[in-house]
């Protein structure tokens, strides 16, 4: 049996931080720089609470990342232990799998290829997702039988999609970057006939709103939802301190 049979590989879907190719959406207030250091401190706490997860449950921890030949720039801001995986969707995938389905198919294949039983691909944009989470759709997916987990973001998109085989019909005609990509890809799979097992909804940093979130939540350690207690993301806490975000974004607060 492949030793690695009995263990989900969880994936971190990641651009490599470079100035103004990553958390674009928040410059301005943020400049290219900051919005890169905070997209690095994202990586770093996203991949520890990976590494915590697997104190819990039988996981590995990888990022899937592009572009190609940018493994170099995520030297020393992974947790200890974390792999790399290329997926830039770059080989032949299914006339309807277009766009970032891509990559997650990419990242997929490229996982179970490694001889893992199950693959979970997870958002880089979740610094605070809860731990318990991540335990959650590892424990769904290495029980016996075949079935989707997906964690379901509050803008209609997913933070987490799990399988265990890389099912490529999960991640074809899907609309992305639309609040109509959880909706979507559960019909996919339900098309498949594949159980769906849905997680507690959590939140991308993606725009202001959510940043302005965020610190709230960094500031409060309030718990999250289901009751379930958001990660610290120490890393991240540090950045904005660093950085005085809470200075910068005081003027820009939502009404």
């Amino acid at each position: 049996m492949d030793r690695n049979a009995g263990l989900c590989a969880i994936a971190v879907m990641a651009k490599a931080p470079q100035p103004g190719r990553v958390k674009t959406r928040l410059t301005p207030p943020l400049s290219p720089a900051d919005a890169m250091a905070l997209s690095r401190s994202f990586l770093r706490d996203t991949t520890t609470n990976i590494r915590l997860a697997g104190e819990q449950a039988a996981i590995s921890g990888y990022v899937a990342y592009a572009p190609a030949n940018t493994e170099k720039l995520f030297d020393g801001m992974l947790a200890e232990g974390t792999r790399l995986i290329l997926a830039d969707g770059a080989p032949t995938m299914p006339a309807g799998v277009q766009g970032f389905g891509r990559s997650l198919l990419h990242a997929a294949r490229g996982l179970f290829d490694r001889g893992y039983g199950s693959v979970c691909l997870l958002n880089s944009d979740s610094p605070t997702l809860p731990t318990g989470l991540l335990v959650q759709a590892a424990q769904a997916l290495l029980a016996p039988g075949d079935r989707v987990v997906l964690g379901p973001a509050e803008d209609g998109g997913y933070y987490l999609v799990g399988m265990k085989a890389p099912h490529a019909g999960l991640f074809e005609y899907v609309a992305w970057s639309t609040e109509q990509v959880a909706e979507q890809t559960s019909e996919r799979a339900r098309v498949l006939g594949l159980e769906i097992v849905e997680l507690a909804a959590w939140y991308d940093v993606d725009d202001l709103a959510a940043l302005h979130r965020l610190l709230r939540e960094i500031d409060a350690s309030a718990p999250g939802a289901g009751g379930l207690a958001p990660y610290a993301a120490p890393a991240t806490a540090a950045c904005v301190d660093r950085l005085g975000l809470r200075r910068l974004l005081a003027a820009s607060i939502p009404k």
